[in-house]
């Protein structure tokens, strides 16, 4: 069984997509630290100088709760984060067939910030028809003190993993014969990143995978999300 562990990211870009679909099953990790000035809560769209950062504000707490623990802010306003994306692709192709999926996104009910972001990767994978299994790390029983490689060892081994997958920015996090010797293949997923028409401007790679459903028809967005990367072994 071919297996990623990600964070969970907020509308993250085409690659985390790419992942997903590539694999059997994807954990998501609901009982990590939350990362400040990270990608939980905040990802990029398009903008007229390139791309602008959006941003899920969050209640003040403790920098050490785990992500299922932080609450977004009161202040959060959907209608307004709406018209950011509204304003920036209501001239794209397929703004009108997509603003729905979208408005569902924003104005989801739940607070918790886990719960909010892992609906938007749920709801992303719905339409884009993606049927790899999600599960959340807690449910699974890791030890949560483990850290990095070994944590990742042991929920391979806890779901069965016969392959681990991990983007290539991890490349140099892992030692391949810490998973060879418990029988699993570790690759890596290096998103090509294929430009696509945005407008009349220079194109602006790894935006929020928003985006690309924007620009991109659904039938070669499938195409993108299912064989537009290499798989790199060490």
């Amino acid at each position: 069984m071919r297996v990623a562990i990600m964070q969970p990211y907020f509308l993250p870009y085409i690659g985390y997509f790419q992942l997903l679909a590539h694999c059997d099953l994807f954990v998501v990790y609901d009982d990590i630290e939350y990362t400040k000035r990270g990608w939980i809560n905040r990802n990029r769209i398009l903008a007229a100088t390139g791309s602008r950062t959006i941003t899920l504000p969050l209640r003040r707490d403790s920098d050490h709760l785990d992500v299922r623990a932080r609450e977004i802010a009161p202040e959060y306003d959907p209608a307004k984060m709406l018209a950011l994306f509204r304003e920036s692709y209501r001239k794209a192709p397929q703004w009108a067939s997509r603003e729905p999926l979208v408005q569902r996104i924003l104005t989801f009910s739940g607070r918790n910030l886990f719960e909010f972001v892992a609906n938007s990767i749920t709801a992303v994978t719905t339409s884009l028809g993606i049927g790899t299994r999600m599960v959340v790390s807690s449910s699974l029983g890791v030890d949560r003190q483990l850290r990095g490689e070994e944590r990742v060892l042991a929920t391979c081994s806890e779901v069965g993993a016969s392959e681990y997958v991990n983007p290539i920015g991890g490349l140099e996090l892992y030692n391949e014969s810490s998973f060879s010797d418990r029988g699993i293949r570790l690759s890596f997923l290096r998103s090509r990143l294929t430009p696509y028409e945005q407008y009349a401007a220079p194109f602006v790679p790894a935006l929020s995978i928003v985006d690309a459903m924007m620009f991109v028809p659904p039938e070669e967005l499938d195409v993108r999300l299912r064989s537009d990367y290499d798989i790199v072994t060490e």
